[in-house]
C-alpha cells in the first residue's frame, strides 16, 4: 500500500463545506472528506509551522520540549522508517521555513523538491525588478521590516501570468510529475509523498475571480494581502478596521476556494494514474488562522484559541474503510505517524537496516474502523515556553506562565496584554458567517468566565500540568 499526505497550512477547519461551511466553495475537498473518515476533534499541539511538522514527523510531542527549531540529529522519523523498509518517497513543498539553512526537514526522503518564493525567501534578487507599493495598502507593511519583507514577496512573484503560476498550482503540479515517474517506472506501491502546500497561508492574493467570489462589496481600499505584524500594535485589530477585517476574510476565502481547486485537480490524477485504489491519503492542515477572533489577525501572538489550534484531519482507505465515518474523540498530530505505521503493518524492527518510531501518539486505526469510539478526553495546544491550554468536551483554559517561563512571557507581550488565565465554554456550532456579517466577537469562545469559575479553571490547570509533565 502506499501513504500520500496532503498538508495545507493555515486551514482552518470551519472554512470547509465538509466541516459545516455553507458559504466557502469547496466541493473537492468536501468529496474527499465524504469517502473518508473525518476527525472533528483534531488539534495541533506545539505551535506553529515547524514544531507541527516536527511532531508530524518523528510522533513526539514539541510543546515541552522544543520550539521553533531544526530537526534534531537523535530524531527518527517517518520518512526513514518508510526508507528502511523499501518505500520510494518524496517530499514535495513550498512551505519557506522547512528550507531554510539547518532544519533538515528533507531527511529519509529519497526526492526533494523545493518550490521557491513563499514569504520571505530570497529566491528573486535582481535589482531590476521594481515593485509598486502604492497598489497596496499600507496595512501590508506598517514598518521598515514589513516592507522589506513585503516588497520581497512581491519581488518573488513579479513574473506571474496566470492561475498556474501560484504555489498551490505549482506544488500540485510537481506531486503530480512525481507520481507519474513512479507509475511510468511501474512503482505502483510501496510509494511515499508528502505533499506540504503552503497555502492557504497569508500572503492571500488568490487571482481575482477567487476573491469575487466572498468580497465585502462596500471595500474600495487596495488589497491586504499580508496584515502587518511588526510594530505598535502588530497583528491586533486596533490597527484595522472592521471593514478592512472582513476584506481581509473574504481574501482568506477566496485562497481556501483556490486551494480547494487544485487539490482537487491532484486527487483526480491520482485516480487516473491508478495510485487511489493502492493509497491511504491523510488530509490535514497543521494549524488554524486567528481572522480577528480574540482581538487578532494572524497567528503573531502565542495564543492558542480555537481559531488556531483546531486543524483539518480527513484519512481515505484504499478500500473503503472508514468511509463516511465522523469521529468526535479528540486527536492529535502525533497520532498521525502510528497511525500510518499501523495501516502498514509496520512495527519495531529489530533488524540493525531498519529503524523504528518511538511515538508518543495513539494509532487510530480502530477508530476509523469503527472498533472503538474513544481515545482521549481532552486535546492540549500551545508555544513552547509561551502559552498552553488543555479543552475538553465543553471547555477550553489557557495558561500564560509556567514556573520557567516567565522571561520569555515578558519578551513576548506588552504591558496591556493579559497574561492571566483564561476560561472560556467552547461553541461548538459556531461557524464563522459571510465576511460582510462578520462583526468583531464572533468567535467559538466569546466570553472569559473563569472569574465565576474559578475552582473549574483549578481543575483543568491541574490536568494541564499533569499532561505536560507526561510528554515532558
Amino acid at each position: 500500500m502506499n501513504v500520500i499526505v496532503i498538508m495545507l497550512d493555515s486551514l482552518r477547519p470551519d472554512h470547509l463545506g465538509f466541516y459545516g461551511n455553507e458559504w466557502i466553495k469547496t466541493p473537492n475537498l468536501d468529496r474527499f472528506a465524504g469517502e473518508s473518515t473525518v476527525f472533528e476533534r483534531a488539534y495541533a499541539e506545539g505551535l506553529p509551522t515547524l514544531p507541527v511538522r516536527t511532531a508530524l514527523f518523528t510522533g513526539m510531542y514539541t510543546l515541552m520540549r522544543r520550539g521553533w527549531q531544526h530537526l534534531e540529529p537523535e530524531d527518527v522519523t517517518l520518512a526513514e522508517v518508510l526508507w528502511s523498509r523499501g518505500y520510494d518517497s518524496a517530499l514535495i513543498s513550498d512551505t519557506a521555513p522547512m528550507h531554510w539553512p539547518r532544519m533538515a526537514y528533507e531527511r529519509g526522503f529519497d526526492h526533494v523538491e523545493f518550490i521557491r518564493g513563499q514569504l520571505t525567501d530570497p529566491y528573486v534578487s535582481d535589482p531590476k525588478i521594481r515593485v509598486d507599493l502604492s497598489k497596496w495598502s499600507r496595512k501590508n507593511y506598517l514598518t521598515d521590516k514589513d516592507r522589506e519583507d513585503f516588497v520581497q514577496y512581491l519581488k518573488n512573484r513579479a513574473s506571474w501570468r496566470g492561475e498556474e503560476d501560484h504555489f498551490i498550482a505549482r506544488v500540485v503540479k510537481a506531486g503530480i510529475d512525481w507520481l507519474r515517474e513512479m507509475a511510468e517506472r511501474g512503482k505502483c506501491d510501496r510509494i511515499f509523498l508528502w505533499l506540504d502546500a503552503f497555502d492557504p497561508h497569508e500572503p492571500w492574493d488568490p487571482p481575482e475571480h477567487y476573491y469575487r467570489l466572498y468580497e465585502v462589496k462596500d471595500y474600495d481600499g487596495p488589497p491586504i494581502i499580508n496584515p502587518s505584524i511588526y510594530g505598535e500594535g502588530g497583528g491586533s485589530i486596533k490597527n484595522f478596521s472592521e471593514q478592512e477585517i472582513r476584506h481581509i476574510r473574504a481574501q482568506y476565502a477566496g485562497e481556501v476556494t483556490l486551494v480547494d481547486k487544485w487539490i482537487g485537480i491532484f486527487l483526480e490524477e491520482v485516480k487516473e494514474l491508478g495510485f487511489w485504489e493502492n493509497s491511504l491519503i491523510i488530509l490535514l492542515s497543521d494549524h488554524g488562522e486567528p481572522l480577528g477572533e480574540h482581538g487578532i489577525i494572524r497567528k503573531v501572538r502565542p495564543w492558542p484559541y480555537e481559531e488556531l489550534s483546531r486543524i483539518v484531519l480527513a484519512v481515505h482507505h484504499p478500500e473503503g474503510i472508514g468511509r463516511g465515518r465522523r469521529v468526535e474523540t479528540f486527536v492529535q498530530t502525533v497520532d498521525v505517524p502510528p497511525t500510518i505505521l499501523d495501516f502498514l503493518g509496520i512495527s519495531e524492527d529489530r533488524d540493525y537496516a531498519k529503524v523504528s518510531l518511538q511515538t508518543q501518539g495513539a494509532s487510530l486505526k480502530s477508530l476509523i474502523e469503527g472498533e472503538i469510539e474513544w481515545i482521549r478526553d481532552f486535546a492540549i495546544a500551545g508555544f513552547y515556553r509561551r502559552s498552553w491550554s488543555i479543552r475538553n468536551e465543553e471547555y477550553s483554559f489557557y495558561l500564560w506562565s509556567l514556573e520557567d517561563a516567565d522571561e520569555h512571557i515578558n519578551a513576548t507581550t506588552k504591558g496591556n496584554e493579559r497574561r492571566t488565565p483564561e476560561l472560556y465554554r467552547i461553541d461548538r456550532d459556531f461557524m464563522p458567517p459571510r465576511p460582510e456579517r462578520w462583526h468583531v466577537g464572533e468567535e467559538a469562545e466569546r466570553e472569559n468566565i473563569i472569574e465565576d469559575n474559578r475552582d473549574l479553571a483549578s481543575e483543568l490547570e491541574a490536568s494541564l500540568r499533569r499532561e505536560l509533565k507526561v510528554i515532558k
